[in-house]
């Protein structure tokens, strides 16, 4: 009789585990599922908590994550000791440029760059900008300055002259005056407000300098440029020595 009831009981207890499990891995692939299922449908609506920008530094160890952009000339850069040196040579209309491979939208950009003295009167400038196309584009440009705008802000010799621009959508421009042959961190900050366009801050060294809001939001992205240009607008002659710069990093948050 004890092995009769034995076996009735392991019996019944094997019945009631195998339930028990069943029911488990039916509960298990439900919240699977579900799981699944609510994750496709936050991607779906547009509210997937997946950033669409993330934090970068470049320390120029290397220029794996850059482009060449340079327009004209040869691409006067190289890396040395973690920092990116861009140059033209005179005489030319040299254009050296780099670029970020990923493109960026919302948030703070800045570049560490060093300003020399630079020629006097030479159409140089050097450019930490953003660039989608040709009508939105958002620059630093730093050079000697034509002799108009030199007056206009009573700019003494060791002084250069920084444009701070929207190039259009809308068009703002605003020049201030710095002092050459020293280091500066140049930001543009952008942040979208209730109408869901870009409000952009141009920073110096974590000073303001200008602002304005675009008629443009997110769904226009940037990459990051980095140059030294022989450009006509920023000085009075073509350049007569090679104009240069230095940036140490640059940073998106």
């Amino acid at each position: 009789m004890k092995s009769v009831f034995y076996k009735v009981a392991c019996l019944a207890l094997g019945m009631l585990l195998f339930s028990c499990s069943d029911e488990d891995s039916v509960e298990g692939t439900q919240i699977v599922n579900k799981s699944i299922s609510n994750s496709l449908e936050m991607a779906r609506s547009g509210n997937s908590k997946t950033p669409t920008n993330t934090s970068k530094r470049w320390d120029f160890n290397d220029l794996n994550e850059w482009d060449d952009a340079t327009q004209a000339g040869n691409p006067n850069y190289w890396i040395d000791n973690g920092v990116l040196h861009i140059f033209t040579n005179a005489n030319t209309w040299d254009r050296t440029k780099v670029k970020s491979v990923s493109t960026y939208a919302a948030g703070t950009y800045s570049w560490r760059v060093y300003v020399p003295e630079m020629g006097v009167g030479d159409c140089a400038s050097i450019g930490a900008f953003l660039y989608s196309d040709d009508t939105h584009e958002l620059d630093f440009e730093i050079g000697y300055g034509n002799t108009a705008i030199r007056q206009q802000l009573n700019a003494v010799a060791d002084d250069l002259i920084v444009y701070a621009t929207s190039q259009a959508n809308p068009s703002h421009s605003f020049q201030t005056k710095i002092k050459r042959g020293q280091w500066y961190t140049f930001s543009i900050h952008l942040t979208l407000n209730n109408k869901k366009k870009y409000v952009v801050n141009w920073k110096i060294d974590d000073t303001v300098i200008t602002s304005t809001t675009l008629n443009y939001g997110s769904s226009t992205k940037f990459k990051i440029f980095c140059s030294v240009e022989n450009l006509n607008f920023i000085g009075d002659h073509i350049p007569t020595i090679q104009n240069y710069a230095l940036f140490d990093w640059v940073t998106f948050n």
